[in-house]
């Protein structure tokens, strides 16, 4: 809410950097609309494999960590859970799977915050879907002991901030007086800073950077997990939050460190984005040629079925089923199990 406050103040001194990385990113979501027509199977299996390492990743920044085996199955669909780790992992899943299938974006309000949350926390004991009412504080352990770093907004103003926050956001893109990924960074540094509720503050973010990035036309969030990028870089990640929320109750803090992180990772995942398309497409040979290339040459010496579909998005489930038929009927691959689960070992 504090960024919202004096737009002037908090936007004018854009650093000048910053400009060209917010060019590159426009420029990536222009070409993306194009490769939607032209790649639309291609770009079916990227947001498949994104989805699921959303889903690990985003969980795995806050330390809720699922075996392989067991996150797959919960990926897929599994509704049999063994621990809170795998119920949380679950309501990450259908928050994600819910955001993607929606084809029109409303405004954001404390309601439907709410609801995000409560399917984050579904499987729980009726966690999700309240606002927090015990103070709530961002500790690090980087050295060695239990620092505080952040003291958020009191339970008592909780409600009243965040619903300012949203209102101020809406009415602040209604203006059009800066760019919409700046805006979208004030607006998550500003949840981050209010940590509305008791317990899933971070992913509840992610969530809404995903649903506003989606409803800005920025549909990367689709191809590439953005997750997995801030999961591989937390240490900025974190880094860059707390430069930015110093000062913050005093409107005094300065948003820039966080944004540029935020644009940065934005512009990367468009770049990857389309490297990735461009090779697939480039891609010589026939599609059992790299399908055998790959099995044989590149995947792990145990593999399952999933694997090769992940590393060759836009070819088919029937083409990969046919080579791992003719490689193991030739002795060079053997199955242990049967279906979809079934490993692989090569011979």
């Amino acid at each position: 809410m504090r960024s919202f406050v004096d737009l002037d103040r908090t936007f004018g001194s854009q650093p000048r950097p910053l400009g060209a990385v917010l060019a590159r990113i426009d420029t990536g979501r222009g070409r993306e609309r194009l490769f939607e027509d032209q790649r639309p199977e291609l770009l079916k299996q990227l947001a498949e494999h994104a989805r699921i390492a959303s889903i690990k990743a985003s969980n795995a920044i806050e330390g809720v960590v699922v075996g392989s085996d067991r996150a797959e199955r919960i990926v897929e669909g599994s509704h049999r859970y063994r621990n809170r780790n795998e119920r949380e992992f679950a309501g990450y899943r259908d928050a994600i799977d819910m955001l993607m299938r929606l084809e029109t974006y409303e405004e954001l309000g404390v309601p439907s915050v709410l609801h995000l949350h409560r399917l984050l926390f579904e499987y729980t004991d009726g966690d999700g879907g309240h606002l927090k009412i015990d103070q709530n504080l961002i500790v690090s352990h980087e050295s060695g002991r239990k620092e505080v770093v952040f003291t958020p907004t009191p339970p008592e103003e909780t409600e009243f901030m965040l619903s300012e926050l949203l209102v101020r956001y809406e009415e602040a893109k209604a203006e059009g007086r800066t760019h919409p990924l700046i805006l979208i960074g004030a607006l998550v540094l500003d949840f981050l800073a209010i940590h509305p509720v008791a317990d899933g503050n971070g992913r509840l973010a992610r969530l809404l950077t995903t649903y506003e990035l989606l409803a800005q036309g920025y549909r990367v969030a689709r191809y590439v997990s953005l997750e997995q990028r801030i999961f591989e870089s937390k240490n900025t990640y974190y880094k860059t939050l707390y430069d930015s929320q110093r000062n913050w109750h005093e409107g005094e803090h300065d948003v820039w460190p966080w944004i540029t992180y935020l644009s940065r990772m934005l512009a990367s995942s468009y770049d990857d984005f389309e490297k990735r398309v461009v090779a697939a497409g480039e891609q010589s040979g026939s599609k059992q040629d790299r399908v055998r290339e790959y099995i044989l040459r590149q995947a792990p010496a145990r593999f399952r079925r999933r694997d090769v579909e992940r590393a060759l998005p836009g070819i088919s489930l029937a083409t990969i089923r046919l080579v791992l038929t003719e490689l193991r009927d030739s002795g060079q691959i053997k199955p242990e199990g049967s279906g979809a689960g079934a490993r692989w070992n090569r011979v």
